[in-house]
This record gives structure tokens, C-alpha cells and sequence, in this order.
């Protein structure tokens, strides 16, 4: 049994981590914010420790760290990867100075793997799946305190000889993913046999299943090699457009109704290809996904038809 410790556990991979560790009989530990919401975690609550900190909050953040000893930390927080989250100072204070803060703590403690989280949005715009040492190009506010983070995270290891390893995750989604994401609200209007505004059939996605990537933090989490800093891509290798996936969906979930191109305006983001190159977790990790789009597709359907209630929740807190 491990102690772990995982920020940002309120939100969607977080939460999904944590009743990872919970199966696995972990001691499970919640960094939380003040203001942070429950819906994902109500459940749990009683099998898991939760510690309210503000990761600007130095010293109680190494108070905090100090008492529970983390053997693992999964940092998962973060802040400006939702279009609605545009502060440029919380973006830069949680996502480096609160990085970087943790880190220091978790340094005085010692511990045996800290996973930090990166982006794919790392890399930028590309016409091709980018390995993880190919030269970076982040193109917002955002993606820029990602790269920085990540790199801090791989300097960190290397001058204290620690495992820290990031994982740029690609189009992560199911069960407890953001209602307003492209996943949710595509499967929730199918499952009412209709279909949402959509963007350009063309803008394409890597997508990723929610339980392969727990699988993925895990394997870089247990799996230590020469590198101290190393940084995986984690996604499928495959590369799915909107049209490919409005088709699947409506083929699985019996909708009828034809759908709206450009109905909504294309994001910021959004480009015709991405896609990740997957070759150094599967070679260094021994970590591929198991989960098809189709299958990962119908067990999202089956979850937010038996919990429907808890989106219904946060959406009443908004």
C-alpha cells in the first residue's frame, strides 16, 4: 500500500485517479481549494483524506505535505484549459508558482514518483504526431505555463536526482469529464436521439480513454528509468475528425437526426490534426491503450445515463 497525494482530485482525470488508488487499497490523499466543487468526489469522501490549501499558501502547503508523506504525488491541477478560464495572472500563479511551490514541498518530504501533467497543446499546431523532444511551440497564455511547467518539472528532477516524470495527455474523456466538453454534450443530445451545434467535420482530435490514461499515470508513477525528468505522450496514435465521430455516435446511439456543420463557430484551438506519437511510453512503460473509441463511446453512454443526476448538480452550481 502507498501513500498518495493528488491535486486538482475534484476535477475530471483527478477524480478518476483517485478511485483508481482507492481499488488498489492506497491511502488516498485530496489537495483541494477552497472553492472547489464536490460533485465528483461526494462519493468517496469518507474512504479518502481531504486537505484544503492554496498552493500559494507556502507554508501551510509544506505543513500539509509533512504530515501526510506522500510515497506518490499525482498533480493534476491546473487552471486555463477551459475556454471560460482567461485570467493570465491564475494562469501563470496556478500553473508555475503553485507548481513550483508543490514541488519544494514535496522535495523536503522526499517521495518516490511525482507525476506532473502536461498538455499535447504543448507542442502547438503540427502537421504530424510530434515526439516528446521535438521543438515546442505553445500559442496561448496557457500552453506557454504548461511548457514552463513541464520543463521546471524536468530541471527539478535532474538537479535532485528524483522521478518526475509529465505526461502530455491528448483528448482525454469519460466518466466524470466537464459537462460543457465536446464528449458529454455530443452523448447526452444523442442519447435524446439529437445532435448539438457543432464546428467544422473536419477539425480532428486524439481521443483517449479516461481508464487508459489512469493505466498510463500508474506505469510512469511505478516504472523508473535513467531519465529522471522523462516526458510521455499519452494518447491513441490514432486520429478521429469530427465527422468520424459524429458517424460513430449516431451509428451507436440510433440518432437520425442529420447534423449541423459550422452550426457553432470553430475554437481558437481547433485544427485538422492532432494526433500523438506513443512510441517512448509503450517501449520505456509497456503501456498501450486497451479501450477502442467504439467501446469507450458505449461505456460513457451507459455511465452518464446511471449518473445524469451528478451533471444535472454541477450544472445547477454554475
Amino acid at each position: 500500500m502507498k501513500t498518495a497525494l493528488i491535486t486538482g482530485a475534484t476535477g475530471f482525470v483527478g477524480a478518476n485517479i483517485a478511485r483508481r488508488l482507492l481499488s488498489q487499497g492506497h491511502n488516498v490523499h485530496l489537495l483541494v481549494r477552497s472553492s472547489h466543487k464536490s460533485w465528483r468526489i461526494s462519493d468517496i469522501q469518507n474512504d479518502v483524506t481531504v486537505h484544503v490549501v492554496d498552493f500559494l499558501d507556502k507554508k501551510g502547503l509544506g505543513s500539509t505535505c509533512k504530515s501526510i508523506k506522500p510515497d506518490w504525488i499525482f498533480h493534476t491541477a491546473v487552471y486555463g484549459a477551459y475556454s471560460y478560464q482567461q485570467d493570465i495572472d491564475q494562469t501563470i500563479q496556478t500553473n508555475i508558482v503553485g507548481l513550483s511551490n508543490l514541488l519544494q514541498a514535496c522535495l523536503e518530504t522526499g517521495f518516490e514518483s511525482f507525476v506532473n501533467t502536461g498538455s499535447s497543446s504543448e507542442y502547438g499546431y503540427k502537421d504530424h504526431a510530434p515526439k516528446e523532444n521535438e521543438y515546442v511551440e505553445p500559442n496561448s497564455y496557457y500552453t506557454v505555463s504548461k511548457v514552463a511547467g513541464t520543463y521546471l518539472c524536468r530541471f527539478t528532477a535532474e538537479q535532485y536526482k528524483v522521478h518526475i516524470p509529465t505526461i502530455r495527455l491528448y483528448s482525454v474523456y469519460g466518466p466524470y469529464e466537464e459537462p460543457t466538453r465536446l464528449m458529454p454534450t455530443l452523448v447526452r443530445f444523442a442519447l435524446d436521439k439529437k445532435l448539438p451545434p457543432l464546428v467544422d467535420p473536419t477539425i480532428a482530435r486524439d481521443y483517449v480513454y479516461i481508464d487508459d490514461v489512469v493505466d498510463a499515470y500508474l506505469s510512469v508513477a511505478t516504472g523508473h528509468t535513467k531519465e529522471y525528468g522523462p516526458i510521455y505522450n499519452v494518447g491513441t496514435q490514432t486520429q478521429t475528425t469530427l465527422l468520424e465521430l459524429v458517424t460513430l455516435v449516431q451509428k451507436q446511439l440510433h440518432v437520425k437526426e442529420l447534423p449541423v456543420w459550422g452550426s457553432m463557430p470553430n475554437r481558437a484551438w481547433d485544427t485538422s490534426c492532432w494526433i500523438s506519437d506513443t512510441q517512448k511510453i509503450r517501449s520505456e512503460m509497456s503501456w498501450k491503450p486497451r479501450h477502442t473509441l467504439s467501446y469507450g463511446i458505449t461505456q460513457f453512454s451507459q455511465w452518464i445515463q446511471d449518473h445524469e443526476c451528478l451533471y444535472m448538480i454541477d450544472e445547477s452550481n454554475k
